[in-house]
């Protein structure tokens, strides 16, 4: 397909004009796609990446970034709310956390033995998050969970995981993965190994005890995603775990460093036995942390009389250079008002995404989901029904506008003005989804809709 095929809207007479800075080509994205997959198994290292997650032909190869703003090898930019996968709270190359990784890259990145920085940081992100008593680093958020289950087993002396069945995901390792429709090469025993509760459904939690007695060793949430928990919600669940000797573990990795720097367990005043925190920690750089109590996470460690669990050993878990990003990254937030401005410009966001919908007719069929500070979006069709088909049509024509909109991720980098240019250019392509709900949004989709990342079959 040409460019002009591309990017020219179904029915022209229709369609507002575009502002003179949107994109006029993915022709060198398009160009590299076989390159990609020929080299890399979905042409991405992260499924959310991949090109089924964005229309057939806009999904842009980036080059670079910075503050809320990337570019892609087309030359076009685009205000960008995905960052990183929640990953980036600080704005793409946040000058004070790449000076800080800079300086520790000339002084050597992993040594033979630990480092006084290591202790440092373990010490700064005690008390930065007053979440525990001890904390051990790695490299990804999915060796955090997976070391939380594997401590709470040896801990407990039991078999059984529990997780949130309406939160999408927990780890790359089969005890999860076993329970997605992607559990090719899981064997069934070990999907047995994992059930599941509802979010805020105490009932739930308590019938998952009755049906498994003297089974469970922990309990696994989000503290909260799309919806906060109910009143007494997570206090009930810490009842029921202190009553049953089972141990209760928050992921943290989204909302550790975006829901309040004590994360959404300081938020709500709710402590977990463990948590694992990620994402933003280092702005970006690999680096994740599992915490908790002394009692627990020593069962790790060389002063116990236990049976010694293998929790987390990672050659790369210290790198010193994303170690010293996480102390830059503390260090701002506890001196800029980081989380307040997420909660704030998150609302403005929100509140403006509304009103457009409103505007153009179509609030039934498209609005923002989950807290400010962490925004994502619902698509629906004229039946009232989740649609990938409209998601598609609302990427294309956010992509045209020179917007990358995955979900309406906010960091500290999008100012209010940013925030306003982000509406009215949603205003303007909301405007497509409403006609297209008029008149059949094969009218208006150039190309297959995406589809879910998790699914059996291509």
């Amino acid at each position: 397909m040409n460019d002009t095929a591309v990017f020219a809207p179904p029915i022209p007479l229709m369609a507002p004009p575009l502002p003179r800075f949107t994109p006029t080509s993915f022709a060198g994205s398009q160009a590299l796609q076989a390159r990609f997959h020929a080299a890399i198994p979905g042409g991405a290292h992260t499924y959310a990446k991949g090109d089924d997650q964005f229309p057939e032909f806009m999904a842009p190869y980036l080059s670079h970034g910075d503050g809320c703003h990337v570019w892609d090898v087309d030359g076009n930019e685009f205000i960008e709310y995905g960052m990183g996968l929640r990953a980036v709270t600080l704005g793409h190359a946040y000058a004070p956390v790449m000076a800080a990784a800079q300086r520790q890259l000339a002084l050597g990145t992993n040594l033979g033995r630990p480092t006084m920085l290591e202790l440092e940081t373990a010490e700064e992100f005690l008390e930065f998050t007053q979440a525990g008593d001890m904390v051990k680093f790695a490299k990804n958020g999915s060796d955090a969970t997976t070391a939380a289950v594997k401590l709470a087993r040896a801990y407990t002396g039991r078999p059984l995981a529990a997780i949130c069945q309406d939160h999408p995901f927990f780890s790359v390792d089969d005890w999860f993965i076993g329970g997605t429709p992607m559990a090719a090469g899981i064997p069934a025993e070990v999907q047995a190994l994992t059930v599941g509760f509802r979010y805020n459904d105490l009932a739930s939690v308590e019938a998952l005890f009755a049906a498994h007695p003297g089974q469970v060793a922990c309990l696994l949430l989000e503290p909260e995603k799309d919806v906060p928990p109910a009143p007494g919600f997570l206090e009930g669940l810490r009842r029921i775990c202190d009553r049953e000797g089972t141990v209760l573990i928050f992921d943290e990795i989204i909302t550790g460093f975006r829901w309040d720097n004590h994360g959404a367990q300081g938020r709500y005043g709710v402590r977990p036995d463990l948590s694992a925190w990620g994402k933003a920690l280092a702005n970006g750089l690999a680096l994740a942390a599992l915490c908790g109590r002394r009692e627990l996470m020593e069962r790790g460690g060389l002063q116990h009389p236990h049976e010694r669990v293998f929790l987390l050993s990672t050659t790369y878990g210290a790198e010193t250079h994303a170690l010293a990003a996480a102390r830059a990254v503390m260090d701002t937030y506890t001196i800029e008002p980081v989380v307040a401005h997420l909660h704030t410009q998150g609302e403005r966001l929100r509140q403006g995404l509304e009103q457009a919908a409103r505007d153009q007719g179509v609030a039934d069929y498209f609005r923002p989901v989950g807290p400010g500070c962490c925004l994502a979006y619902g698509t629906r069709d004229t039946s009232g029904q989740p649609s990938q088909a409209f998601r598609t049509l609302f990427l294309q024509e956010t992509l045209r506008r020179g917007l990358l909109l995955p979900s309406f991720v906010i960091s500290y980098a999008h100012t209010a003005a940013v925030v306003d240019q982000t509406v009215e250019r949603v205003h303007e392509a909301l405007g497509v989804y409403r006609r297209a709900l008029e008149e059949g949004v094969e009218h208006y989709l150039l190309g297959r809709p995406v589809k879910p990342v998790f699914r059996t079959h291509n």
